[in-house]
């Protein structure tokens, strides 16, 4: 038996898991027969609890740390299951469970004793105390962008939906001194997170949006593949904000009207920035647009290799489109969490997406794109049907000239380069917990 003290072991089982094809998941662990049986050695042998847990040692954390779309919610359930039907002691669970409501469908279901959050915890270290008290919980994305990436490359371990988290002596909501009438200029995450701030910091906050819903870019960068997701970045305020602010949608407020308030917050985003290049009797469409719905054909050559025009490229290339990219710098989705690269790359290999990197282009013309190759000094022809401009976002301007009311300007629109989500958050909490 084992006997330390009054110091409880917890075991954590490494499983080996079965991806939805069929192939193996992970190394360094055991199948889950294999788990089963050792699981009954160590409860015969005394020990205080088991951890069924994905085993990992292939180098790449998405392989324990999954990001969002990658495998179902969960997806070590099974293997847990087949534990706790052999042992006596108390089993834990831990793995993309995102949501309460989720672990406690497994707890009544019995397929676990304990519930472990990861990643959760950083979106919303007050997650027991909310539940207790009734309040809406901010849930993670499993975007791993400042939470696994930051581990792979030894950086600073943050979320990007939690500006306090890893500052919390330093960085925290003070109650205003001064009631204010704020307004909020723009329902992005911005502009949502400085609602949600300014509210919980005793302020009188309307938020005016001018179109029909919440949420922003965010609206269509859940459209590609594996991305629907990060929608819960912005259904937390759909539950937290009604009631306790004032939003009103389709409204794009009037300067004297913006002059009635107090202080007003500026979150006007940003737009598809236009071809800075020649372009003559072509069909260029905005990534935007085609992400927000609108249909193309044809051979289809993204312009840009970031974020966008990768995440568009996989979502034509769903479609059943032919589909290549055209990126200037040596690599596409720099900008990338390592964890999602390789979907990525597997899905471009599935469907043949074409790579043109360290590709300059000079001029579009008649459907054709002229270019450079940057390291040899070659030229390169590549013909489309749709040509799509995916080269970046511009800030949106404002002419806040008229207005006579201290105003601040968070997320896209307020600095030279348009914001990420982990800025967009930043910006819109810092601005309202300044007021």
């Amino acid at each position: 038996m084992i006997h330390y003290g009054n110091m409880m072991v917890e075991y954590k089982l490494p499983i080996i898991t079965v991806n939805p094809d069929g192939s193996l998941r992970g190394k360094g662990g055991l199948l889950e027969d294999e788990a089963v049986e050792f699981a009954k050695m160590l409860d015969a042998a005394g020990i205080d609890m088991i951890q069924v847990a994905q085993a990992n040692h292939t180098g790449n954390m998405g392989d324990t740390i999954p990001p969002m779309g990658a495998v179902p919610y969960n997806w070590t359930l099974r293997a847990c299951e087949k534990v706790k039907a052999v042992v006596s002691c108390p089993i834990a669970t831990v793995g993309r469970v995102v949501s309460v409501e989720a672990g406690e469908k497994i707890l009544e279901d019995g397929t676990a004793d304990i519930i472990g959050y990861g990643r959760s915890l950083l979106t919303d270290p007050d997650n027991a105390n909310k539940v207790e008290k009734g309040e809406c919980i901010r849930e993670c994305l499993n975007c791993n962008k400042g939470c696994v990436d930051a581990i792979q490359s030894r950086r600073y371990l943050s979320c990007v939906l939690n500006a306090e988290n890893g500052d919390e002596e330093t960085i925290f909501i003070q109650p205003c001194t001064e009631t204010k009438n704020v307004a909020i200029v723009g329902a992005g995450l911005a502009g949502l997170e400085a609602a949600r701030v300014a509210y919980k910091r005793g302020h009188t906050v309307t938020v005016f949006e001018k179109s029909d819903r919440l949420g922003g870019q965010i609206n269509i960068a859940s459209v590609p593949s594996r991305k629907d997701e990060i929608l819960r970045s912005v259904q937390y305020y759909e539950k937290f904000l009604p009631s306790k602010v004032d939003i009103q949608l389709n409204h794009e407020p009037a300067m004297d009207e913006l002059n009635g308030f107090d202080h007003v917050i500026l979150a006007i985003g940003a737009h598809n920035m236009d071809l800075l290049i020649p372009v003559e009797n072509s069909n260029v469409v905005s990534s935007w647009d085609i992400l927000n719905g609108q249909e193309v054909s044809g051979k289809c050559v993204v312009l840009g290799g970031g974020l966008v025009g990768d995440e568009t490229a996989e979502y034509l290339a769903n479609k059943g489109l032919e589909v290549s990219i055209v990126e200037m710098m040596d690599k596409i989705a720099a900008q990338e969490s390592e964890t999602v690269l390789p979907l990525m790359e597997a899905d471009y290999k599935e469907h043949s997406v074409q790579k043109f990197v360290n590709t300059r282009v000079s001029e579009i013309k008649n459907n054709v794109i002229y270019a450079v190759n940057t390291k040899d000094e070659t030229n390169v022809e590549i013909t489309a049907d749709t040509i799509v401009n995916a080269l970046g976002s511009k800030k949106n301007v404002f002419d806040d000239s008229k207005l006579t009311v201290p105003f601040t300007y968070v997320g896209d629109c307020s600095g030279e380069r348009t914001a990420d989500i982990a800025s967009a958050i930043r910006t819109g909490y810092k601005a309202a917990n300044e007021i």
